[in-house]
Order: structure tokens, then sequence, then C-alpha cells
């Protein structure tokens, strides 16, 4: 599926993407219309080499910003996301899967966004040695 054909859903970002994170600015800043709170249900948060993964879980949930791109930079900036999250449509390399998931934002409504959550042999790796980030919160994890 080309990127045009997918939905134009905005994204859930949960580590170095969020607010004051190293990657936000570098990434979203000039490309965005809106960024909020928001909590995806159903996942938890594993430290990384320097950024977490989320792992869907039942039971777990992870805080974030629920981040809507700016009509015009939309197709620049999911092919950039998907770049900078080593996800190609289908690659059993990848790090991360990009997926559409319902996320809550803080008024209790919920829309669907892209969320990448770690990939299916990340997640095993992960679930077998990987450090649980308690609270599912990157900005608490010290």
């Amino acid at each position: 599926m080309s990127l045009s054909a997918e939905p134009r859903l905005p994204f859930f970002v949960y580590g170095t993407l969020r607010p004051g994170e190293r990657n936000h600015d570098l990434f979203l800043r000039g490309r965005t219309a809106s960024g909020e709170p928001g909590r995806l249900a159903g996942a938890v948060l594993y430290e990384g080499p320097g950024y977490p993964y989320a792992v869907e879980e039942p039971g777990g949930t992870v805080s974030g910003e629920l981040v809507a791109a700016r009509p015009e930079a939309y197709e620049e900036l999911l092919a950039s996301l998907d770049r900078l999250e080593d996800y190609a449509p289908g690659d059993p390399r990848n790090l991360y899967e990009r997926v559409a998931r319902p996320v809550t934002r803080a008024d209790g409504t919920s829309v669907r966004a892209w969320v990448y959550v770690a990939a299916p042999t990340v997640t095993a790796r992960l679930r077998a040695t990987g450090k649980l980030i308690e609270g599912g919160d990157w900005h608490t994890r010290h």
C-alpha cells in the first residue's frame, strides 16, 4: 500500500518525539497542527538503547502525546517518522511496526492514531530480558 492510500491519522508519540525530548523539534516542529496528552491502553513500555519501545500487552497503559500533522506536511512527516523508527511495510527486519490503535484524550474521547510498537522479534526479546518502565511514562522513567 502506498503512503497516500493509507488513512491520514494523527500520531501517538511516547518517547523521544514527545515535547522536551531530543527528536521532538527535529521531526515535529513546523509540521504539526496540534498536540495534546493521550494514553494508549493495551500496551506497556520497555527501555531501549536511548529510546523506549511500546509492546502490546493487555492491561497496560502508555502515556504520550497525540499529534496531528499539518495537512500539507503529512506525507513528508509520515515518511520521516517511518525512517526514524526503521519501519518499512512488511520488512521482517523492522524494529517497530506502525499500527492504527485507539488513543484516549484527556477528555475521555478516543481517536484512532498511528502508533509505532515493537516489532514481533523485538517484542519477544523485550518480554524475555527487557526492562519494563513502570507506569508506562517515558518522562518519569528515572
